[in-house]
């Protein structure tokens, strides 16, 4: 019954996926509660394997990841020469490899990356997308989004069903809400080619501010130093008032002037319509925005002085 009344992605790097399960508001409350869990096994996975994986994947990304303990998720990006986001990753390491789960259609162009910067190191990437699956699993959510599991393809749908049996199956929508109320924003979609980590809420959960060297440190730190990122990640209350949501892309507008873009529009069981949006920096906290026409109140995220 409940597949039957699964709704499914139609377009977007999550194509084919669920959207919902046709109870949308117990689904979300299911993700609140802990109860729920999500197949994410569209997303791919890189295996660095190698003495030297955790020192170098140290060096490259944000991410303070000398003596990661085994076994404990955590959030990395790898940024442009010019501090700009390039990938979000989400990795754990079992005491012999380090398993980079990350957006789809990334996995190309990051391993292209890690390839080039092996150097004499005692590394190895290889995709194993085909071998291992991405679950969010039963539990409350933490500041990175999971509880995450990495199962083996061959196990998945033994795994799905043993979660089944017990709780409560959720696709996209519902996650989205939770991630849009918890201000956490997904690469490709809270974000654009200009994005730096301060401007979006990155710092802290996924960029370590007392570690040596990486691409695009100087940008950050400047940043931060100066606490003035040019642009500022924002909860977006919305007009409930409109059936339809904005989406991702359309404008945020003050007054007549183009401030920023929407990125994840979700609609919460509690909040209502919400949405992750990127505003200009200087845009005043009190001031009422529009959203695809839709009137919309500020929560800040990122601080605006």
């Amino acid at each position: 019954m409940r597949d039957e009344m699964r709704v499914d992605i139609e377009a977007g790097p999550d194509v084919g996926t669920p959207w919902h399960f046709g109870d949308v508001a117990n689904e979300q409350r299911a993700l609140a509660n802990g109860t729920a869990f999500a197949d994410l096994s569209h997303h791919p996975t890189l295996a660095v394997r190698g003495e030297d994986r955790l020192s170098w994947l140290h060096s490259l990304t944000t991410q303070y990841l000398l003596g990661l303990p085994v076994g404990q998720w955590s959030q990395a990006l790898i940024l442009s020469p010019h501090g700009h986001v390039e990938h979000q990753i989400f990795l754990i390491d079992d005491g012999i490899t380090t398993h980079l789960s990350i957006e789809p259609g990334t996995a190309d162009s990051l391993r292209t990356y890690l390839d080039s910067m092996r150097f004499m190191l005692r590394v190895d990437v290889t995709d194993v997308s085909d071998e291992v699956a991405l679950l969010r699993i039963p539990g409350v959510a933490d500041e990175i989004g999971g509880p995450y599991e990495l199962i083996s393809r061959e196990d998945l749908n033994s795994r799905l069903e043993e979660l089944r049996e017990e709780f409560t199956e959720v696709g996209s929508w519902a996650l989205d809400a939770e991630r849009v109320a918890a201000h956490r924003p997904r690469l490709g979609f809270d974000t654009d080619h200009k994005t730096i980590p301060n401007e979006v809420g990155w710092l802290n959960t996924a960029v370590h501010l007392n570690k040596g060297c990486y691409r695009g440190q100087e940008t950050v730190a400047r940043t931060m130093n100066l606490g003035r990122p040019p642009r500022r990640l924002v909860l977006l209350h919305l007009d409930g008032s409109d059936a339809s949501l904005p989406e991702h892309g359309d404008q945020v507008f003050l007054g007549e002037k183009a401030i920023g873009f929407i990125g994840t529009a979700a609609r919460h069981y509690e909040l209502g319509p919400i949405a992750l949006a990127v505003i200009k920096r200087s845009t005043p906290i009190d001031a009422e925005l529009l959203a695809a026409g839709i009137p919309a109140a500020q929560e800040e995220i990122v601080s605006a002085s």
